[in-house]
C-alpha cells in the first residue's frame, strides 16, 4: 500500500474516531436532561463522561503534533460542554476549610455511615469512636446520615441514638425506617437527621414497595428567626455483588461467563436508572411544596450530570460545585471519580466554604459546608 493512501486511511480514522469520541461526550455531559424511562444507555456515558474528557484532552496534543487544526474538534467539544464539566470538576484550586465556625453560619454535614460500624463493632469497637470523634471535631449543627443502623428504643443496644446524640452534642434527631425491615431486633437501618437546633416537624416519605430506597425524610428546623427543611435522601443503589465489582475492575468479553456478566452489571444499572429517576421526581415534588427554603442531603448512587441529579439540583445550588475543588470522589470503591454525595441549597443561602473529609471510616467519605442565610 502507497505511504500517502496509508497515511490518508489513518487520518480519516483518527478524524473519525475523534468525533464519535466528542459526540459520545456530549451526550455524556448533557445526559441529565433525557428521560430514563426512554434513554437509559445515556446514564452509562453520564459514568464515562470524565474518562471520555480524558481521551478528548489526549486527541488535542496529538493533533497539535500531527495537523493543529484538527484540535479544534476536541476543543470546540470541551467549549461546548463547559457548564456540565465544571459542576463535575469546578475550575479552582482548594481554600481550605476552617474548623471555626462562625456564629451566623450554619454547618451541615452529610454521610453514609455504612450500618455505624455495626459489623465490625466486635473486632473493631475503636471505629465507632473514631465516626463520633470526627462528628464531634467538625460540630456540625446538622448531620444527615444514611445507612444508619440504630436503635430509639433499646438502651442497651450498641447504637443507642440517645447516646450519640450525647457524644455528638446534638439536642433532636428525625429517624425514618421500615419497622418491618429492620436491621435486628435491636436495631433499625434507615435515614437520620440531627440537628443543634429546634425541630418543629419531621415526615417520612415511603412509597411501594416502601423499601430502604423508597423512603426519604424532611425535617423543619428553626435558627433564630428562620425556618428550613432539610431534606434527607439515598437513591437507589447499584446493589453489586462481589462478582460485579471484580467484573468492574477487569472488564473482558473471552466466554459466555464473561457474556453473563457483563449483561447482568448493564441490568443492574438500568434498573438503577430508571428508579433514581423516579425517586428523584418524588422528592422535588416534595421540594416544591416547601414553604421554607430547602436543604438537601444525601447519598444520590449517580454521578453530577445524570437526571437525577439534574432534576433535583433544578434551581438550587451544590455546596461542592459552588466552593470545593478538585474531582470531589465521594464514594472509596469501584472509580476515583465518584462524586455521589451531595448537599443542595436554596439560594436564600450563601455556601461560604465546603470540605469533604477523606478519612476511610465508612465506604463514603462525610462532606461539610457551611452556609449562610441571606438576610
Amino acid at each position: 500500500m502507497p505511504k500517502s493512501l496509508f497515511r490518508r486511511i489513518t487520518k480519516k480514522f483518527f478524524i473519525i474516531t475523534n468525533i464519535i469520541l466528542a459526540v459520545l461526550f456530549l451526550l455524556g455531559c448533557y445526559g441529565g436532561w433525557f428521560n430514563p424511562k426512554y434513554f437509559w444507555p445515556l446514564g452509562l456515558l453520564t459514568l464515562a463522561s470524565f474518562y471520555l474528557l480524558g481521551l478528548l484532552l489526549l486527541f488535542v496534543l496529538f493533533w497539535l503534533f500531527v495537523k493543529a487544526r484538527w484540535s479544534l474538534i476536541s476543543v470546540i467539544t470541551i467549549l461546548l460542554a463547559y457548564k456540565p464539566i465544571t459542576t463535575i470538576i469546578p475550575f479552582r484550586f482548594s481554600t481550605g476549610f476552617a474548623k471555626q465556625k462562625q456564629d451566623s453560619n450554619l454547618r451541615i454535614m452529610s454521610w453514609n455511615v455504612e450500618h455505624f460500624d455495626i459489623l465490625e463493632h466486635k473486632t473493631h469497637p475503636e471505629k465507632k469512636q473514631q465516626m463520633l470523634d470526627l462528628i464531634k471535631d467538625f460540630q456540625p449543627d446538622i448531620a444527615t446520615f444514611q445507612e444508619m443502623v440504630g436503635s430509639d428504643n433499646v438502651a442497651k443496644a450498641i447504637n443507642y441514638i440517645p447516646d450519640i446524640m450525647e457524644q455528638a452534642v446534638f439536642t433532636d434527631y428525625n429517624y425514618s425506617y421500615n419497622p418491618k425491615l429492620d436491621f435486628d431486633g435491636q436495631h433499625h437501618f434507615g435515614i437520620i437527621t440531627f440537628s443543634k437546633y429546634p425541630i418543629i416537624n419531621k415526615k417520612t416519605m415511603s412509597y411501594y414497595p416502601n423499601d430502604y430506597n423508597s423512603i426519604f425524610q424532611y425535617t423543619d428546623i428553626v435558627k433564630g428567626a428562620d425556618t428550613f427543611r432539610v431534606f434527607n435522601i439515598h437513591l437507589q443503589s447499584l446493589k453489586f455483588t462481589v462478582t460485579n465489582l471484580e467484573y468492574i475492575e477487569k472488564p473482558t468479553i473471552t466466554d459466555d461467563e464473561d457474556l453473563k456478566k457483563s449483561r447482568s452489571l448493564i441490568s443492574k444499572l438500568k434498573k438503577g436508572f430508571l428508579k433514581r429517576k423516579i425517586q428523584s421526581e418524588r422528592i422535588k415534588e416534595e421540594m416544591d411544596k416547601s414553604p421554607y427554603p430547602v436543604i438537601v442531603c444525601g447519598d444520590f448512587n449517580d454521578v453530577p450530570n445524570s437526571y437525577a441529579y439534574n432534576t433535583i439540583g433544578k434551581g438550587i445550588q451544590n455546596a461542592f460545585a459552588e466552593k470545593g475543588s478538585g474531582i470531589g470522589r465521594t464514594y472509596s470503591g469501584i472509580s476515583p471519580t465518584l462524586r455521589i454525595d451531595n448537599i443542595f441549597l436554596d439560594y436564600k443561602f450563601e455556601v461560604k466554604q465546603f470540605t469533604r473529609i477523606s478519612k476511610k471510616l465508612s465506604d463514603h467519605f462525610p462532606v461539610i459546608t457551611d452556609a449562610a442565610i441571606i438576610k
